[in-house]
């Protein structure tokens, strides 16, 4: 995603995007293999006027315990590469003050910990942007330094979304990761993405959902929300929040939710975007203080 959370992540200043009506367009994804199950595949469906409606076939769940390492801290704004442009959004996360115990045994320890990814994305079409995370590393106290994995991402959204009132858009994510990123080998993220354009002002929601593809009643309901002031075309400060409320069957109870509010500032230049932001937890099973910074620029 380009300087728009990689929580991979936010939405933020970038260059502005060329785009057109959504013109129909049927993509066939697979999903990497789900627990000795096969392939559950995605079914994209879009048309023109009639975008949102998106027929998934697929049953996909995260797993049931509290919020792991990201790489990605961001809010999704439905802007994407102009046709033909590459992309470069480099994410950086810092948990000076965090948990100091693993979510799973042998899992990265968050506090004192630094993760990191180069995200490269490359615009498709007027609608359609792909993207690919790698490498996703870490640097902690008790690991050193760690390659964790690598991420695919398809992102679709409404045309001249940062001209739109109203904007819309979705987002999957496959996830390749190892054995002390995530409990799973294999993990996917989908994305919606809802957002209104006031000006100065903008509120733009992520309600996400994780999945390890064990279920449905497993997904993990793990939303992130913007509400932004846009000072000039460079400049804009916001506040985002990012939570994790367990599984769609059951949620945790309240003190065992992730929640961690961020103030972000964007600043946009010929050069670079640059977005940073400090987070503060909300609650005991979140961590008390965490530094992100995403730099983003086209490379053509």
């Amino acid at each position: 995603m380009t300087s728009k959370f990689c929580l991979k992540c936010t939405a933020h200043l970038r260059p502005r995007r060329s785009q057109c009506r959504v013109q129909f367009s049927i993509c066939c994804l697979a999903f990497p293999p789900c627990a000795g199950n096969g392939y559950c595949p995605i079914v994209i469906v879009v048309r023109q006027k009639h975008f949102l409606f998106v027929c998934l076939a697929a049953l996909l769940s995260a797993t049931g315990v509290a919020w792991a390492q990201t790489d990605e801290i961001q809010v999704y704004d439905a802007e994407i590469a102009d046709v033909g442009k590459f992309n470069l959004t480099w994410h950086n996360n810092y948990t000076p003050v965090g948990r100091t115990t693993p979510v799973f045994p042998g899992a990265v320890i968050p506090d004192k910990s630094f993760n990191g990814v180069p995200e490269w994305a490359y615009g498709v079409t007027d609608w359609f942007e792909a993207g690919l995370y790698l490498p996703i590393y870490s640097v902690s106290r008790d690991r050193g330094l760690t390659f964790d994995g690598l991420k695919l991402r398809t992102l679709f959204v409404s045309p001249h979304a940062a001209e739109r009132t109203f904007f819309y858009g979705m987002n999957f994510e496959y996830s390749y990761n190892s054995k002390f990123w995530e409990s799973s080998t294999f993990s996917g993220e989908i994305r919606p993405i809802l957002g209104w354009h006031f000006h100065p002002v903008d509120l733009i929601l992520n309600p996400i959902v994780d999945t390890d593809y064990n279920g449905f009643k497993k997904l993990e309901f793990v939303p992130a929300e913007r509400l932004a002031y846009n000072f000039s075309k460079r400049w804009a400060i916001a506040a985002e929040e990012y939570a994790d409320y367990g599984t769609v069957a059951r949620f945790h109870q309240a003190n065992q939710q992730f929640h961690e509010v961020f103030g972000v500032i964007d600043y946009m230049t010929k050069l670079v975007n640059v977005e940073f932001g400090a987070g503060f937890g909300l609650t005991g099973a979140s961590d008390a203080v965490t530094f992100k910074l995403i730099l983003s620029r086209d490379l053509n």
